[in-house]
């Protein structure tokens, strides 16, 4: 299992950050997208960018020499051959679809050896990115997705070749493959890489009037993709034969992500569909088709899609703002900086406790997934979250959505019998963010609150453009830092003397079976020092055999100090060389000893959209 080390690294970016790769991997990576850039200038395609990457490929959006706006799909050409045959696979699959909220297929080509899937571009931003800006949606908008999806999904089950039924499965339904228009309030379904024809229908018969189809060994074997842990039903996730009820329990997860501001499907035991503030009957639908018992989850999907036109005629007033409470400080940083947000945690102490992990991995899937040693892919596998109850996954989600937002500091979380202690400093770079921001928050102490099992779990934000990156050709060699090499840090607005703080070991306090790196004591003695000054921030040496990388966030708050400050910090990188050994260590200090405490609560209360909501403002006013 050695080719999966790189997967159990315990901090995993959603897509891992130029920032955090080495000198050489960087460089790569920008040629690469270079060079796929001026393949298609020379295609004669003009206002190229790159849109995002993913497992299997990159992509990419421009202008048509006719002025249309499209997507280009890059596999990834390091990857097997059979891998980067799943594009073609995509390409057919698509050109399949014919519907106004599914951006059309174009072509499929190859240039050498690089594969390209030509596609329409959906108008808009994907509903992701609507959603962490603005947090969770308007009901009068979650309805209108639903009934907008539903009649989609419909439609694929419907979809026949030569007089034959064959329903089309997307297979990866979520909020980021959902592109909003806001402007015609649309929704455009995009990434196709996970689609299939089902095998079976909605009540679970095979698919197909061929006996020979019906004796072959295929239908013993799911044809599914996996798509995204955090958002696929359980059938889905266990191997089932492929059936449009994947799709419908891809809805339920959006439309509950989406309504709850949360980035995946697990929370919906404590920040439950009917508190959300939707109408009562596409609450209950949710509670049904989120639920643990496979027959409600049938029926709830059965209820939506016979009653589309329902949720299609329902009436509402203006969206209003969310009006809430924060539960704990979150604070604005006026210097607009330019920052790339990755979130260290002690998720895997965190896990460690929650339960034991298997680390059992389904060899085909280790086959499948040979090629990859990036730690973002770990998200992809489900054995990683097994063992582990529902609403600890969310929790660790919603730590994660923290991370997408420009911010940096940090958390800490003690479970007690009595109920949960809370120490943070979270600092955010962008105020048109902090409505979002401040929920998102909400969200990780309401699903702490329902946790029982005594645990700690910390975790801190930095800038990744301030990691500091030593190389080195071979293991005997020390880490050099260059000439001129230095650690980053920011003053505060105003000084501040008094030091509360209480000193934070980076994870549990003392050692952690997590930091595999042993630091030198002289680099010890230099923190303790530094911990004698009033600050907050964090520190993480993270050594790979030809890598050093220093993550580092600091605020110093007694400027009186900052001589010392800047002293003790260069001193630091005076040290760098003494670090042996390969692995992770970190410290982290809070600003205030300002523990904010909660109560267990298992599940928030019931909240819905009135009945009548003109006659509700009629009263207020």
């Amino acid at each position: 299992m050695s080719q999966l080390k790189g997967l159990k690294h315990f901090y995993i970016p959603d897509e891992q950050s130029i920032y955090l790769l080495s000198h050489a991997d960087a460089k790569k990576l920008k040629d690469w997208v270079n060079l796929c850039i001026s393949q298609l200038e020379s295609l004669g395609y003009s206002d190229i960018e790159l849109l995002g990457k993913g497992a299997f490929g990159f992509a990419f959006a421009g202008n048509a020499p006719s002025g249309e706006s499209r997507v280009f799909k890059f596999s990834r050409i390091t990857l097997p051959q059979h891998v980067q045959d799943r594009l073609e696979e995509e390409a057919f699959m698509l050109s399949h679809v014919n519907h106004e909220f599914v951006p059309r297929f174009i072509e499929y080509q190859q240039i050498r050896k690089q594969s390209i899937l030509v596609m329409g571009r959906a108008p808009g931003e994907d509903l992701e990115k609507v959603s962490l800006k603005t947090g969770p949606l308007p009901p009068r908008i979650i309805v209108k997705i639903a009934v907008q999806v539903g009649e989609l999904l419909s439609s694929f089950r419907q979809y026949s070749e030569n007089g034959e039924i064959k329903p089309i499965v997307h297979g990866d339904i979520k909020p980021s493959n959902l592109v909003w228009d806001a402007k015609n309030e649309s929704v455009g379904l995009i990434d196709w890489g996970s689609s299939v024809f089902a095998q079976t229908d909605i009540t679970g018969q095979y698919v197909g009037n061929n006996v020979m189809d019906l004796m072959s060994g295929e239908l013993h074997q799911t044809n599914a993709r996996l798509g995204d842990v955090y958002f696929i039903g359980e059938e889905q996730l266990n191997g089932a034969l492929s059936s449009p009820r994947f799709d419908e329990q891809g809805l339920a997860s959006t439309l509950y992500a989406l309504a709850s501001g949360q980035s995946c499907r697990y929370g919906s035991k404590v920040i439950t569909p009917s508190s959300l503030g939707l109408p009562k009957m596409l609450a209950n639908i949710l509670e049904y088709m989120l639920s643990e018992d496979p027959v409600k989850r049938r029926q709830g999907g059965d209820y939506l899609f016979n009653h589309l036109h329902v949720l299609k005629n329902m009436v509402f007033t203006r969206d209003i703002p969310h009006q809430y409470t924060p539960l704990i400080p979150t604070w604005l940083t006026r210097n607009h900086a330019d920052i790339e947000t990755v979130v260290y945690s002690s998720r895997k102490s965190y896990l460690r406790q929650q339960a034991r992990l298997s680390d059992a991995i389904d060899e085909k899937e280790v086959e499948e997934l040979r090629y990859i040693d990036d730690a973002q892919f770990d998200r992809y596998y489900k054995n990683y979250l097994q063992g582990m109850g529902d609403t600890e996954k969310a929790f660790v989600s919603a730590i994660s959505r923290l991370g997408r937002y420009p911010v940096v500091g940090g958390m800490a979380v003690r479970w007690e019998p009595e109920g949960i202690y809370v120490d943070s400093s979270l600092n955010l770079y962008d105020e048109t963010l902090k409505t979002a921001f401040d929920l998102a928050v909400n969200n990780v102490i309401n699903l702490a609150r329902a946790i029982h099992k005594p645990a700690v779990f910390k975790c801190c934000m930095f800038n990744a453009k301030n990691t500091l990156h030593i190389e080195r050709d071979s293991e005997d060699e020390d880490f050099v830092p260059a000439n001129g090499v230095s650690i980053p840090y920011e003053l505060s607005r105003t000084s501040a003397q008094k030091d509360d703080s209480r000193t934070h070991s980076y994870f549990e306090d003392g050692d952690d079976p997590d930091e595999l790196l042993k630091l030198p004591q002289d680099i010890i003695d230099t923190i303790v020092q530094l911990n004698s000054i009033h600050h907050t921030g964090c520190i993480i040496f993270e050594a790979l055999p030809k890598h050093l990388k220093i993550h580092n966030y600091y605020t110093l708050l007694d400027h009186s100090q900052e001589e010392r400050f800047k002293a003790l910090l260069a001193l630091l990188v005076q040290q760098i060389p003494e670090i042996k050994g390969l692995g992770i260590s970190g410290f982290m200090k809070l600003p205030y000893k300002d523990t904010r405490f909660f109560e267990h609560k298992a599940k928030l209360p019931e909240k819905y959209y009135p009945r009548n909501p003109k006659a509700v403002i009629e009263e207020n006013a």
